[in-house]
């Protein structure tokens, strides 16, 4: 990872594995186990994403096995005993399907799994197409950036930008994805906004800023 992913397309896995509307219920599940994935999106025609399979969506199968209909439908969702009696991805999906565009951000993806309570969402494109699938994991990946590699971004893309002309030099260093900050500058209102832009960087894990400026001692 060169750069900073910023994007959910830099992180994404993009050999997603998807199902029909008609793929049966047992070749779901195959398919999940096979390739160790939680959920599948179901997809028509030319790849359009029309919903999502989950391991959740799997379960009321077994769940109500051998239990009287009647009883449960007191105490469940109606939605819940229909996928029990399911026997294709459609029947299965829950839709519409929560999906992320692919141009979105980092922080938009883990608000829209936080939200919606997922562990994996289907990238699309601007059509709605199925282009990967990004997954709690995927965000994390971020973390596993070098130190050396976040010092250099955050000298060239923050501290050159705000502080070209400092009064000591700002000197830079990260361990284990804290970034600290030292030196003088003159401009003291710039220094709450470098806090920020460091913060923002992706795989930085926090921010000690021990900035002064031309005032202090």
């Amino acid at each position: 990872m060169e750069n900073s992913p910023h994007r959910v397309c830099d992180v994404m896995t993009r050999a997603a594995v998807a199902v029909g509307r008609t793929a049966p219920f047992k070749d779901v599940v195959e398919r999940m186990e096979q390739w160790q994935v939680s959920a599948v999106p179901v997809l028509e025609g030319d790849g359009r994403v029309v919903g999502l399979v989950s391991e959740a969506d799997l379960l009321p199968k077994e769940e109500f096995r051998g239990s009287d209909p009647d009883r449960f439908t007191q105490q469940r969702r109606l939605s819940d005993l229909a996928k029990a009696g399911a026997v294709t991805a459609e029947e299965l999906m829950s839709t519409p399907a929560v999906t992320v565009q692919v141009d979105a951000t980092l922080a938009e993806a883990a608000r829209i799994m936080s939200l919606r309570h997922v562990k994996r969402l289907p990238v699309v494109n601007a059509e709605g197409l199925l282009e990967g699938v990004v997954s709690r994991g995927d965000l994390l990946k971020v973390f596993l950036r070098p130190d050396n590699e976040l010092a250099d971004e955050i000298r060239r893309d923050i501290v050159d930008e705000l502080f070209p002309a400092p009064v000591e030099p700002v000197h830079i260093t990260v361990v284990d994805g804290v970034a600290t900050l030292t030196g003088r500058v003159e401009d003291a209102s710039r220094i709450p906004l470098a806090v920020r832009l460091v913060r923002g960087v992706e795989g930085v894990v926090g921010v000690d800023c021990r900035l002064t400026t031309t005032g202090e001692r």
